[in-house]
Formats: structure tokens, sequence, C-alpha cells
């Protein structure tokens, strides 16, 4: 699979772009010195993207925070390794990477939630000491890798509040790790917790800039995009032509058709630009089966 070659965030963040970007980064410019991205969420596209440097955002604080934490142990893996496998043991959750496996019995008794069953407990202590203390990014970043969906959510009182998922500490995510971490180790990068707006504003921009955008859908249900209306979508399009007139590249995904919706706004403010369709096999958060009639495309001011 082309994919296989892609990075894969650590965060598995909902949305992310890991399985489109061996279609995306073909589209992107060829030759990026400032690569920019206002909503990064978990970073799957600046992980598989050509840059010089990279200048990265999202309004979400504890989504920078955990890139900023995650990526202070450049050169200390070992360590970081060491202070999550001690957190795992000491709450006593499975790890599969480690051979700490989930009884047979319980896999036969609970065929499909199993991690979910044995770590239920463990889980719910967890998450209630990193409500304790919510500056512990090491306990968040497990929270959202033994957690439903690996999403970050907090309710009205600002607690974290997500269920146990059925998951846990693999090979898949020692892998992501250390490839975030070699990747991060290799480039200078550096994060911003701002709106969108008030970010690009803060950026200088060269010759060689380029703006990759992952807004959230507007027609799309997923609690990432909940925040996101109609008249943010008008803004984010006519901030990108202002982008567009002062010559400055930028390539933006979107959801044209979802679950019977369509996104006629953005259809209509596309057309000025390079449409690409993109092979998404949407999947929402939700509902873990393929949306056939949903249709993804990239909207470039460049060819």
């Amino acid at each position: 699979m082309e994919n296989k070659k892609s990075i894969r965030s650590p965060f598995f963040y909902v949305g992310d772009k890991y399985k489109l970007m061996p279609q995306l980064k073909q589209l992107m410019p060829k030759d990026i010195e400032q690569y920019i991205e206002p909503f990064v969420g978990g970073g799957s596209s600046f992980l598989n993207s050509k840059g010089t440097f990279y200048i990265l955002n999202d309004v979400d604080s504890y989504v920078v925070e955990l890139h900023k934490q995650i990526g202070s142990y450049i050169g200390k893996t070992d360590e970081l390794f060491e202070e999550l496998f001690e957190i795992i043991d000491f709450y006593g959750l499975s790890c599969s990477y480690r051979d700490i496996c989930v009884p047979e019995e319980m896999k036969k008794k609970y065929v499909k939630t199993y991690y979910a069953k044995y770590n239920k407990e463990a889980y719910i202590r967890m998450r209630k000491d990193f409500n304790a203390n919510k500056n512990d990014f090491l306990r968040l970043y497990l929270l959202l890798i033994y957690g439903f969906n690996h999403m970050i959510r907090f309710n009205g009182k600002g607690d974290f509040n997500l269920p146990v998922g059925n998951v846990d500490f693999n090979n898949n995510v020692y892998q992501a790790l250390n490839n975030y971490l070699k990747f991060v180790g290799e480039h200078e990068i550096e994060f911003f917790n701002m709106n969108y707006i008030s970010f690009l504003e803060k950026v200088k921009f060269g010759n060689k800039s380029y703006v990759f955008l992952d807004p959230p859908y507007l027609i799309s249900m997923s609690e990432y995009n909940k925040l996101w209306n109609e008249k943010k979508e008008d803004e984010l399009c006519e901030y990108l032509d202002l982008l567009n007139e002062k010559g400055i590249k930028f390539g933006i995904t979107n959801l044209i058709t979802h679950k019977g919706k369509i996104n006629q706004r953005f259809l209509n403010w596309s057309r000025k630009y390079c449409a690409y369709d993109v092979k998404s096999n949407y999947i929402s958060f939700n509902d873990n089966t393929i949306k056939a009639n949903s249709q993804e495309v990239f909207v470039t001011n460049y060819v």
C-alpha cells in the first residue's frame, strides 16, 4: 500500500490526513521553504511535507502543548519511553508492544472489546489523576492512546471526559513516536496557539512560502467540527482570496458532499481555483463505516 510510505502522527488525531498524504503531497509545490499550517491538529500533514522550516498553529492549546511536550524529548527517546511505560505500569494498563497482554480468557469472552474491558478501570483512574493536574501531558498523551478513537475531549467543567477505547500501546504507537521525534529533530519547527487569522497575520511570508489548510469541515458532524459554521467558512474563503492576491500559494482540503449534504458555498468558491478529487474513504469517528457518498477535495491556487 502506498500510504505505508507516509509518516503517521503519534497522536492518531481524528480527521488527520495520514491516509491522504500520498495523494496530497503530489499536489504540493515541489520547492517549499516556509511551510505554514494554521490547523495543524495531529500533524500528519506537516510530517509528510518537504519544507525547510515549519510554522504550525492550532487553536486547541492542549494539541499544541502535546506537540511541544513530545518534541521536547528529541535526543531523549529512551527517556520518553521509560516515562510512558512507568505510567502504564503504575495503572496496570495492557501494553501489547511490550507483550503485556490481555488474558486469553478475556479475549475469548470479549472478542471485539477485550482491550476496553481490560483497561477500563485503570483508564478511569488515570483520567481522574490527569484532571487533578492538567499539566501532566504524558498522562494526557496516554489518555489519547488508550481513549476512544484517540480524541481530545473536555466537558463543560473543563475535565477530560473521553471513555476508554478498544486499543492499547502497540507497535504502531512506538513507531509513530520514533518517526515523529526523528522528523522534528531534523527540522526547524515553531508552534503557535492562536486563532488561524491572527496566526496568519503574524507570519512574514517569503517567495517560497506555502500555506496548507485542513480546517474543520462544515458538513461533517464530527466532534472536531462542531464549533465551525457558515460564517467561519465564508471568512476562511475570503481570507484565502486575500492570500491569493498577495501571490501566496495555498492548498486546502474540504468535504464537498457527505451523507446527502452539499457544501455549496465552498464548492462555488473553489471554482475560481484548481480543485482535485481526493479518494478519502471518509469515515466518521462515531460510525466506522465508509461513507461512499462523501467527496473530499483539495483546492489550490497554483497548477
